[in-house]
């Protein structure tokens, strides 16, 4: 039996006319760049040679695909992200636990996180290619230095903006420190832990492509070296394409877990 009052019904109606708003004006944008992207090319406005059109980046792709490497580059570069991100989740949330649970060693590493989280990590290319190997574990280990230091100020940073007043409360009652951190600070943390993962799972793409870039014979960053090599820009906008898509679809399963959880949480 549906309860919900005319009031409700109505917010929820303004609700869903709002979302299926912002969806359709999304799409639009996109619509329109790609129209005036091809437009512009086949006038003359934009040189087609220096900067591709969307035609020929479909055609690319339809190479790629006939050629049976499209799938190839596309699944090594979203595992080398899926094993990096994992990576720097877990090591993420083991230190914020750490530094939150001790605050001498917090006080003393702060500083070092920062000074690490802003070092150029490209400029330590070479280095990562002769420590780890000019293979598939330099790209992920880049793409884990780059994220790592992010990921750990977040979830810290989320972790002690949590309401001293519940853990006081807990804490009169006799809980232990491990119940007052699943009790408190991690539900209460959800949502800075959800910015931190949208955060962590751009930059883990962006460290995977710079590793590429260095090292892979194969993956998205390859495609895009590949094609500055030869001169190929078709290839180089597809490839760049492609990364915008994968992008945007890893921020999308992310959304998607926050609004599953949110009631949970709020």
């Amino acid at each position: 039996m549906n309860n919900y009052s005319n009031e409700h019904k109505l917010y929820l109606k303004i609700l869903k006319k709002k979302k299926l708003t912002v969806f359709l004006l999304r799409i639009s944008i996109i619509a329109l760049f790609i129209a005036l992207w091809e437009i512009f090319s086949r006038i003359g406005l934009i040189n087609s040679f220096l900067f591709s059109s969307p035609s020929r980046v479909l055609k690319t792709i339809c190479e790629l695909i006939k050629n049976k490497t499209f799938f190839k580059h596309i699944g090594i570069t979203i595992f080398e992200v899926i094993v990096s991100f994992s990576l720097s989740n877990i090591l993420g949330f083991i230190i914020s636990i750490i530094l939150l649970w001790n605050n001498t060693i917090y006080k003393i590493f702060d500083p070092y996180i920062t000074i690490l989280n802003s070092l150029p990590k490209v400029a330590l290319g070479p280095l990562i290619i002769i420590w780890v190997g000019a293979s598939m574990n330099s790209i992920i280990f880049m793409a884990l230095l780059i994220s790592v230091f992010v990921t750990i100020i977040n979830i810290y940073n989320g972790f002690v903006s949590v309401n001293k007043n519940y853990i006081i409360m807990l804490k009169s009652f006799g809980a232990t420190q491990i119940e007052i951190f699943f009790k408190v600070i991690l539900p209460s943390s959800f949502y800075n832990i959800i910015s931190s993962e949208k955060v962590n799972i751009s930059m883990n793409l962006i460290g995977v492509v710079m590793g590429e870039l260095l090292v892979s014979k194969s993956g998205i960053g390859y495609l895009i070296m590949y094609g500055s090599q030869i001169f190929n820009i078709d290839l180089v906008v597809t490839g760049v394409v492609i990364l915008g898509i994968i992008s945007y679809l890893l921020y999308m399963i992310i959304e998607k877990i926050e609004v599953k959880n949110k009631e949970k949480f709020s």
